[in-house]
């Protein structure tokens, strides 16, 4: 029996092989995955809590990752319920990302409806993407998503989750402890400080806390060339990484393209 997809979020990492998620959250169309793919990216981050994206589109995304050999990462909204997560996963997600974790028993609640028992709570049903819309046995479903096709993703964006950090990483089930840094900086009062010292410890306890546990590290909000970013690269052990959403990219290729244009009206 062919296995399920491989996740690219458990392969092993190390500072110079971090891996790299491309945002999506307005381009809900399987080119962009392939786009994504063939530039070097090793998992879709997408996004659902700041997005208009449905279910139908995230599925299809997800399948499209799948297919490509880049792992689909779904982004649901805070306090989404139950149900949407579940569908989610149904729909082809290798793993979910949940913001705003303050606490151990946030944590717990996510990996509850992501894995199935004895792990979780999460239902069964057949033929899923993960597993090529295939019909697995059900121990084979079971186990394998457990292992390797529900990661759980937890978000630490506030005070409150600083304060939690170990607990939340001691948490069974849980995979990558991925900051939020702008609203994680709102919450601290030092709004868009990335580069301030309190911030830095910030990403230093959860960092410690990621180690203390084995749980991978993860930086999200922060892109191109900051000093921070560098530094924490460089010193701490990040293993996930956000790049920035297509919405961004795009923008910033139509403005350069403008810019060369007026540049030519000049001539």
């Amino acid at each position: 029996m062919a296995p399920i997809y491989s996740n690219n979020l458990y392969q092993p990492r190390d500072r110079s092989n971090i891996c790299k998620a491309a945002g999506v959250k307005v381009v809900p169309s399987v080119a962009v995955v392939q786009i994504a793919q063939k530039a070097g990216f090793d998992a879709l981050f997408i996004d659902m809590e700041h997005s208009t994206l449905s279910i139908y589109n995230v599925s299809q995304l997800c399948t499209a990752g799948l297919l490509a050999g880049i792992t689909p990462l779904v982004r649901v909204p805070h306090q989404c319920g139950n149900g949407m997560v579940q569908k989610v996963l149904d729909g082809g997600a290798m793993g979910v990302i949940f913001p705003h974790i303050d606490s151990r028993s946030d944590a717990e609640a996510a990996v509850s409806i992501s894995k199935y028992p004895p792990w979780g709570k999460r239902s069964m049903t057949g033929q899923l993407p993960q597993f090529s819309m295939v019909t697995r046995p059900v121990q084979q479903v079971v186990d394998e998503s457990n292992a390797n096709g529900s990661a759980v993703i937890v978000m630490m964006e506030t005070g409150l989750s600083l304060e939690n950090a170990d607990t939340i990483a001691s948490t069974p089930g849980v995979d990558v402890l991925l900051v939020g840094s702008s609203d994680l900086c709102i919450d601290l009062g030092i709004s868009g400080q990335f580069e301030s010292d309190q911030f830095r410890a910030a990403l230093e306890t959860v960092n410690n806390s990621c180690k203390n546990h084995k749980k991978l590290f993860g930086i999200a909000g922060i892109y191109e060339d900051s000093s921070t970013l560098s530094w924490a690269i460089k010193n701490l052990d990040v293993r996930f990484m956000l790049g920035q959403y297509d919405a961004s990219i795009v923008s910033k290729g139509f403005k350069q393209c403008a810019e060369s244009m007026k540049q030519l009206e000049r001539l």
